[in-house]
């Protein structure tokens, strides 16, 4: 599956409106009851980023982002400004914000992942696209230096680390993120709303797994 590495303009995509989305398989049966199942073990994100759009210089960059990925050909990384980083939208990155395992004194390699808790229920969502220079990771606690101590692929969300952790510490990391997704459409239609401003009503983007 083809996948640029670049960002759709975040001037754009602030603005746009789209979250997670579930799928969940109901019956109901003879005595009422239901029963509920989901093939999905990850949500997935839908976006549209038609509302962030504000000028007809908007509308030009969006254009050429759409045309250098072929429509749905070729994904590309968004930011989602509701969900961007490893801590709370407040707060500043740490390297202890999410658990991503424990050491077992051989593996080397830990995914990035985000966690999600309500009502003593969670979600553990996989992140496979951060941000370049934002990650940062811990042992037990004490934080490690990128470079030295640890390498982030930022195409996958792996860290690999320098020297096994030990058996039983826990490893965290922090980190800003961007979600992999694609045009859900070939078309953009583009209304000329007047001399200076154009209007784009839809510009559905859709998660794409990786």
């Amino acid at each position: 599956m083809g996948f640029h590495e670049v960002r759709f303009p975040a001037s754009l995509g602030f603005g746009s409106t789209g979250g997670p989305q579930r799928r969940t398989e109901i019956v109901t049966l003879a005595n009422g009851f239901e029963e509920r199942n989901t093939p999905w073990s990850q949500s997935l994100h839908r976006y549209d980023a038609g509302m962030g759009l504000r000028s007809l210089d908007d509308v030009h960059l969006l254009i050429a982002f759409f045309e250098a990925r072929m429509g749905q050909l070729y994904g590309f990384r968004w930011k989602d400004w509701a969900d961007w980083k490893s801590c709370l939208p407040s707060g500043a990155v740490a390297a202890t914000d999410q658990p991503i395992g424990l050491g077992d004194g051989v593996t080397r390699d830990f995914r990035l992942m985000k966690s999600y808790a309500s009502g003593g229920a969670g979600y553990a969502r996989a992140i496979t696209k951060p941000v370049a220079g934002t990650v940062l990771c811990a042992v037990q606690g004490v934080p490690l230096r990128e470079g030295l101590g640890y390498t982030v692929d930022c195409a996958t969300g792996v860290v690999r680390f320098a020297d096994p952790p030990a058996p039983g510490v826990a490893v965290t990391a922090g980190f800003a993120f961007d979600v992999p997704v694609r045009f859900d459409t070939d078309r953009i239609d583009i209304s000329m709303s007047n001399f200076q401003a154009g209007h784009v009503p839809s510009v559905p983007v859709v998660e794409v797994r990786l």
